[in-house]
């Protein structure tokens, strides 16, 4: 069975995401402010985080680095109230894997957070064949080495976010490619719900700020106006 951790100040709210994740076959521990949280995640094991960004003792952000230091990897889903871009960037640029504003359906909460497990479980499965040789993509000075999940720009390691990594691995998997914010979600996200396409926005902007030496000119994610967003044939 899996667990999660809710860590969520309004116990109404907390009690309400506990039920429904137990009917998809979760248990949910609750704690309602940032101590106890950090309490439990350090000595219990978690399969993924539902984190509010407002608690009394703390904020969500900080909680969020913090889960992050631990070391190894447990997806994190951000409930805020609030909704502006630069809250919902920072939360992904701690670390937030997903972020859902405040009020939300329950339906989607759920779909957001099984999509979360089932990307978790495809970073789990062994490659099918060739798994001692390691794959890389390369395009100009980026480097994309998809065992060891990590990225270099002409040698430099960039650090992504899970997300940021899948999403690049994603383009660059498929240069030349066109892909509308809907299909990106689908692909990426694992869910397709409309009026979230600003979510890919967001992950586009973060990862053209750590690759591109000029952001507003980018020359690998390339914006193809009226459609969506392609990935470079080449790079000069």
């Amino acid at each position: 069975m899996r667990k999660v951790l809710i860590v969520e100040d309004e116990p109404d709210i907390a009690r309400l995401v506990q039920q429904h994740l137990k009917d998809i076959g979760c248990e949910a521990d609750i704690a309602g402010d940032g101590a106890s949280a950090m309490d439990l995640f350090t000595h219990d094991g978690y399969q993924l985080v539902v984190l509010d960004l407002m608690l009394p003792d703390t904020d969500g952000l900080s909680l969020c680095r913090s889960f992050r230091e631990q070391g190894g990897y447990v997806p994190i889903l951000m409930l805020t109230a609030k909704s502006t871009e630069l809250d919902r960037v920072l939360g992904l640029e701690v670390g937030a894997d997903d972020y859902l504003t405040k009020p939300f359906s329950i339906p989607e909460l759920m779909a957001r957070i099984k999509a979360l497990f089932r990307r978790v479980e495809a970073m789990q499965q062994p490659a099918a064949s060739e798994p001692e040789k390691s794959e890389s993509i390369e395009c100009g000075d980026l480097r994309i080495d998809s065992d060891r999940r990590s990225v270099t720009v002409a040698g430099e390691d960039v650090e992504l976010t899970a997300r940021e990594f899948e999403l690049l691995h994603f383009f660059a998997s498929n240069p030349g490619r066109v892909f509308s914010r809907v299909q990106l979600l689908d692909k990426v996200w694992g869910y397709n719900h409309d009026g979230y396409e600003h979510t890919v926005n967001s992950h586009i902007n973060r990862l053209r700020s750590k690759i591109e030496q000029d952001p507003s000119n980018p020359k690998y994610v390339l914006t193809v106006w009226g459609v969506g967003y392609k990935f470079a044939d080449k790079v000069d």
